[in-house]
C-alpha cells in the first residue's frame, strides 16, 4: 500500500506534540513533587537530570531501528511509555517510581522527536528546515499545553490528576498511528553498519551536533529551572511561574510558524546569529531585572531567539546524510543530550551550594558558548551537500 505522505506528516506532528509535553512535564510541576517528597535541591537537581538521561537513551536506540525497520512500531511503542511516564508522575509515592516515571518520558520523548524529524525529512522534497519548523510547531504547542492546562484547572482540580488525564489523553493519538501505512523502511536488506559507524567520526557532523550540545543545555535550563528560579529567588507565585514557560513557548511556537518565510529570504546562517542577538538580550534582560513584567519579556527573547536552531540544523543534517537520516539524527540528538543533562545537574549542584539567584549568569554563559559555537560552523552553511548524500524520495507535507 502507498502512503499518504499528508497523513504521514500528521502522525508526526501528533509525535512531536508529545514530545513537547515530556520536554515540559517535569519542571511544570518540579516544585510541587519536591515538598510533596521533600527533596533537597540536590535532588531536585538529580531528578531533573533523569529526564534528559531518558531522552539520551531514547535518542541513542531510535536510530537503527528506524533506517532497518521503518516508523511506525517505534511511534507506537514510544507513544505507550510516554502514556505510563504521565501516570507514574502523576501517582508516584516514592522517590525512585518518580524518577523511572520520568525516565519512561524521557526515553519515550526522545525517540518520538529523532523518529518524527527524521520521517519528515525523509519525506519531504523541498526545503527540509522549514518542514522540520513547521514540525517544531507542534512540540511549542505541547510544551505551551502543559503549563497553560496546569495553571488554568489546578483551582478545580488536583494537579496529578490533570497529570494523568494527559496522559490518558495520548490513546487517541495511539489509535491513529496503528491504523496508517508508513514509507518502507530505508535499509531494510540489511542496516550498512560501516556507513554508520563512520558517521561517528564525521566531523561536520561533530560540529552542527555541538549546536545542538549546547542549544539543549540552554532549553534544559529554561524547561526545568524557570519555575523554580522565579518561586524560590524573585518570591513569584506558583501560577505566575507557570506562566513564565507559556510566553518563552508560546514565542518559540510564533517564531517556528514564521521560520518558512524566513528562510526564503535570509541564509539559514543569518537567521542563526539573528537568534543570538534575541538570546542574549533575553539572557542579559533575566540578569538584571526582578521584576516579573520585564522576566516575561526576557523569556519572550530567549523563546524567539531559540526556535530556529534544532530545525535549521536538523534539516542541514537531514541534506547531507539523507540515506542515513535516522542513524545521523541520533548522533547529532545523543550528542545534544549530553549537553542538557551536563547543564542540568550542574545548576542543581550550584543551587545547593549557593542559590537559584545565579540561574540568569549560568544561562548568559551558555548563550555565549552558543554564539561561539554558531561562528565555529559558519563554513557548514555556506556549502551545499556532497553529492552522495542525496535527498531521500517523498513528498512535502
Amino acid at each position: 500500500m502507498i502512503h499518504n505522505p499528508k497523513a504521514i506528516f500528521a502522525a508526526a506532528c501528533m509525535g512531536m506534540l508529545l514530545f513537547g509535553v515530556s520536554m515540559i512535564s517535569l519542571g511544570s510541576c518540579l516544585p510541587e513533587i519536591a515538598a510533596k517528597l521533600q527533596l533537597s535541591q540536590l535532588q531536585g537537581g538529580g531528578l531533573a537530570s533523569t529526564l534528559p538521561l531518558g531522552i539520551l537513551a531514547g535518542s541513542v536506540l531510535f536510530g537503527l531501528p528506524a533506517d532497518r525497520f521503518g516508523f511506525k512500531g517505534l511511534l507506537l511503542g514510544c507513544c505507550v511509555l510516554v502514556m505510563a511516564g504521565l501516570q507514574g508522575i502523576a501517582f508516584g509515592s516514592k522517590l525512585w517510581e518518580v524518577q523511572l516515571s520520568v525516565f519512561l518520558i524521557g526515553a519515550g520523548g526522545g525517540a518520538l522527536n529523532g523518529a518524527t524529524n527524521a520521517l519528515v525529512a525523509d519525506t519531504s522534497t523541498g526545503n527540509k528546515g522549514a518542514n522540520l519548523s513547521l514540525l517544531g510547531v507542534f512540540f511549542g504547542l505541547g510544551a505551551l499545553g502543559m503549563p497553560v492546562l496546569l495553571a488554568l484547572l489546578t483551582r478545580h482540580f488536583s494537579r496529578e490528576y490533570i497529570i494523568a488525564g494527559i496522559g490518558w489523553a495520548i490513546v487517541p493519538i495511539v489509535l491513529y498511528i496503528a491504523l496508517l501505512v508508513f514509507p518502507q523502511p530505508k535499509q531494510k536488506q540489511g542496516f550498512p553498519l560501516r556507513q554508520g559507524l563512520k558517521l561517528i567520526k564525521n566531523t561536520a557532523l561533530l560540529m552542527l551536533s555541538l549546536l545542538l550540545f549546547v542549544q539543549s543545555g540552554l532549553e534544559g535550563l529554561l524547561s526545568n529551572w524557570t519555575t523554580s528560579y522565579l518561586q524560590f529567588a524573585l518570591d513569584i507565585s506558583t501560577e505566575k511561574a507557570l506562566w513564565a514557560l507559556t510566553v518563552y513557548m508560546a514565542a518559540l511556537t510564533a517564531m517556528r510558524l514564521l521560520l518558512g518565510a524566513l528562510l526564503r529570504r535570509f541564509s539559514s546562517f543569518a537567521i542563526l546569529l539573528g537568534g543570538c542577538l534575541l538570546g542574549l538580550a533575553g539572557c542579559l534582560l533575566l540578569w538584571q531585572t526582578a521584576a516579573f513584567l520585564p522576566a516575561m519579556l526576557a523569556f519572550g527573547l530567549l523563546g524567539m531567539g531559540f526556535s530556529g536552531v534544532f530545525p535549521i540544523v536538523l534539516g542541514k543534517i537531514g541534506e547531507r546524510w539523507a540515506s542515513l537520516s535516522g542513524t545521523a539524527f541520533s548522533i547529532a540528538l545523543t550528542l545534544a543530550l549530553f549537553g542538557n543533562i551536563g547543564i542540568n545537574y550542574l545548576i542543581g549542584v550550584v543551587a545547593h551550594y549557593y542559590d537559584l539567584s545565579i540561574f540568569p549568569l549560568l544561562l548568559l554563559l551558555c548563550m555565549l558558548l552558543f554564539v561561539l559555537a554558531v561562528l565555529a560552523t559558519r563554513p557548514l552553511f555556506s556549502t551545499s551537500p556532497k553529492s552522495n548524500t542525496h535527498t531521500s524520495p517523498g513528498q512535502q507535507p
